[in-house]
């Protein structure tokens, strides 16, 4: 890969969803250097991804799994570390773009890293990052010259209706939410759901925690908390829309009452390649949407009783203690119980609004004491659920 358009691009959580569809992109669009790529556990598909795009740097935060791969890849050029200390080398790395696709809390640190190595452009699938730490790294973003462009459907939505702002207020921002596969389902019948039911998205095909995220709603908390920092505005000023068939991928009403909102076929592809070539749109891989085979579209209120986690996010949402972390942290946790059989789905808002309840009011104003609150939380949740 030469040439003088050649971006150089790192990847971590290249093994995930969003990671394996970034990857699937930058291979279709063939301008691009892969600098770093990093996984967790999945050594056949880091394997692959080393043998195809050839990174410089491959590191696993799983020891066993980086030992592993080493031994696998040794034919190669590409050096292989594996640890919390290999994965801040490949944030820091050299690179014009970082993708940060690591679900949950853990990727706040790397992603910090990489900001502060600075001059590049973010492109950010990881909401977690600014729900729990969103007032310094927006900060770090402007401080170490960087560019923050978002990857989830949603909130690429509302940057690309942005564009068309001019001097328009923002009056609200729309949005949108597919309601997961327990949207027209009576809240007495959640209390038997099994994973397998939870794990059926009605559209999207996503990572086991944001698919059960998205089955409890609070997906949409984390990202009213997101879009919060991302565009600059308060609470109030985002109402979440549930639209069954994600067509609409969010919008925004301007100060006219006019409302601009960005369309497409539910393919995460389209909004990871924008944010990869912005401000250049080109050909995807995404098929595209015939409006004329869409037979509706529709829009609700969400159920704030049947979905908790929802009505949790948006109560604590514009405060500046403990709570938000709490609650990603204790989210994460009840999740990974749920998955494990150990928890009910509806022991997942009941767990987390407890947790935030008795732990949300602590300061947390730097990394170090964030990093504490989502320790306290996890306990916590493993404690509640004995």
């Amino acid at each position: 890969m030469t040439g003088n358009n050649t971006k150089k691009i790192t990847v971590l959580g290249s093994t995930g969803s969003i990671g394996t569809q970034t990857m699937e992109t930058v291979a279709f669009l063939g301008s691009f250097q892969v600098q770093a790529i990093t996984g967790n556990r999945n050594v056949a598909e880091m394997e692959r991804q080393i043998r195809q795009f050839k990174p410089k740097l491959a590191v696993m935060s799983d020891g066993e799994a980086g030992k592993e791969l080493s031994l696998k890849t040794a034919d190669t050029e590409t050096k292989v570390a594996w640890g919390e200390r290999a994965l801040l080398e490949a944030a820091e790395l050299d690179a014009d773009i970082l993708v940060s696709s690591i679900v949950g809390n853990a990727g706040l640190v790397p992603t910090m890293a990489a900001i502060k190595a600075g001059g590049r452009r973010i492109a950010l699938a990881n909401k977690e990052t600014l729900v729990c730490a969103g007032h310094l790294f927006t900060k770090a973003i402007l401080e170490n010259h960087c560019e923050l462009i978002p990857v989830d459907s949603e909130h690429s939505a509302i940057f690309q209706c942005l564009m068309s702002r001019g001097e328009s207020e923002i009056r609200r921002i729309l949005l949108t939410a597919s309601g997961g596969p327990f949207r027209t389902k009576p809240i007495s019948e959640l209390y038997s759901v099994r994973k397998e039911d939870a794990l059926k998205h009605p559209n999207w095909d996503m990572g086991a925690k944001i698919t059960i995220d998205s089955a409890t709603m609070m997906n949409k908390g984390l990202e009213v908390i997101e879009a919060m920092h991302l565009f600059s505005v308060p609470v109030e000023k985002i109402k979440v829309v549930v639209h069954p068939q994600s067509i609409v991928h969010s919008g925004v009403e301007f100060a006219d009452n006019a409302i601009i909102a960005q369309m497409g076929t539910p393919d995460m592809r389209i909004p990871i390649q924008l944010a990869l070539t912005y401000p250049k749109r080109l050909p995807s891989l995404a098929k595209p949407a015939e409006l004329t085979e869409i037979s509706q579209l529709t829009f609700e209120e969400p159920d704030l009783e049947k979905f908790g986690c929802l009505a949790l996010a948006l109560e604590i949402a514009g405060r500046t203690d403990s709570a938000p972390v709490v609650m990603n942290g204790a989210n994460e946790e009840a999740v990974r119980l749920f998955l494990s059989d150990k928890i009910g789905f509806m022991d997942i808002p009941q767990i987390v609004r407890e947790t935030v309840e008795k732990l949300g009011s602590l300061p947390a104003d730097t990394i170090e004491e964030i990093l504490e609150r989502d320790r306290q939380s996890r306990r916590m949740v493993r404690e509640l659920s004995l």
